[in-house]
């Protein structure tokens, strides 16, 4: 009995020890090479290539042209010019860095202005053209509401023998009339500013940049309406003025782009012109009897011809040095 009990005991041992040694581990032996550990998971990709300034010489390998006709514009000054940072690398200055677009031939790795929208090509511009003169520098009003890129103006890439912004008249009233139609069709009726004639352009009178006043119109002597620029001689200042001149201007009474007066009145008749003001108030006396607006004296018989010409006895209808009612 107690014979049987031992070889069961070292029975139960020798079964322990073969499990211990499956579930141990091999142990490679000398010299053997070590198992290659699991593969690390992908790393994600990087952030893609920053593109960097080529110059433009590198630009002038595909765009001969291009580069060629540039030197010719006024643009050029970017190439040689240190002070904005630009120098050697022109083209850049408005088309970004190219060292992607000059390996890959990707238009989308380049900025077109012309492709972009009217407030980012602007602002591009006004990189270098903000806060210079009231020609340029800054674009506001119709234009900046209505936005209008600078390319639609002018030709960054004008051709041999074409201008960055015309400088002639014909062109000028034909390119701003390409949007202002409305107003180009007033210049055909009959007494019109001659501008049908080439003697005159829009911006003679607009400064299509930077407006001083409404409908961007210019001033002449630092304040003064830029239609005296041409008629000085109703400029004054007049002792006894018309209050319509220095408080509303010329377009109180005058319409500039075309009428069917021959003094370019808003109305067909001076009559109805003045009469837009001078009516409608009560006969004044005393000190009040030459108010604005007050009816007129008997005599004013406005069924007759010659009264309804209001200009025939007061003759110094923009302002008089002599006479308060304007007659002289």
């Amino acid at each position: 009995m107690r014979a049987s009990v031992i070889a069961a005991l070292h029975a139960f041992a020798a079964a322990g020890s073969l499990l211990a040694a499956q579930e141990k581990p091999a142990v490679p032996a000398k010299g053997t090479p070590a198992a290659a550990p699991a593969a690390a998971d992908p790393k994600p990709p990087g952030p893609p290539p920053k593109a960097e300034y080529m110059g433009t010489e590198a630009c002038g390998i595909c765009h001969e042209a291009l580069v060629k006709d540039f030197k010719r514009t006024r643009h050029q000054a970017l190439e040689t010019e240190k002070k904005r940072g630009w120098d050697g690398k022109s083209c850049e200055a408005c088309h970004g860095p190219g060292s992607i677009h000059s390996e890959t031939t990707d238009t989308a790795a380049i900025v077109n202005p012309a492709k972009l929208q009217a407030l980012d090509e602007n602002n591009r511009c006004l990189k270098c053209h903000v806060n210079q003169t009231a020609r340029v520098g800054r674009i506001v009003s119709g234009h900046a509401k209505d936005q209008v890129s600078c390319s639609q103006c002018h030709t960054v890439h004008p051709k041999p023998g074409q201008l960055l912004f015309e400088r002639r008249k014909p062109q000028i009233n034909a390119l701003c009339g390409q949007c202002h139609q409305t107003v180009r069709a007033a210049f055909e009726r009959p007494h019109t500013h001659p501008l049908s004639q080439g003697a005159m352009a829009c911006t003679d009178c607009h400064n299509p940049h930077n407006p001083t006043g409404y409908a961007a119109r210019r001033e002449a002597f630092g304040s003064e309406p830029v239609c005296t620029n041409c008629h000085s001689n109703l400029r004054g200042p007049f002792t006894f003025e018309h209050a319509p001149v220095r408080l509303e201007g010329c377009t109180a009474c005058h319409t500039p782009h075309g009428s069917v007066n021959p003094k370019m009145l808003t109305r067909h008749q001076v009559g109805t012109t003045c009469l837009e003001c001078h009516s409608g108030l009560a006969a004044l006396t005393g000190a009040r009897a030459n108010a604005v607006g007050a009816v007129p004296p008997a005599f004013h018989d406005t069924r007759s011809p010659r009264i309804q010409a209001c200009t025939t006895c007061h003759r110094k209808i923009h302002g008089s040095y002599v006479d308060r009612s304007l007659q002289r």
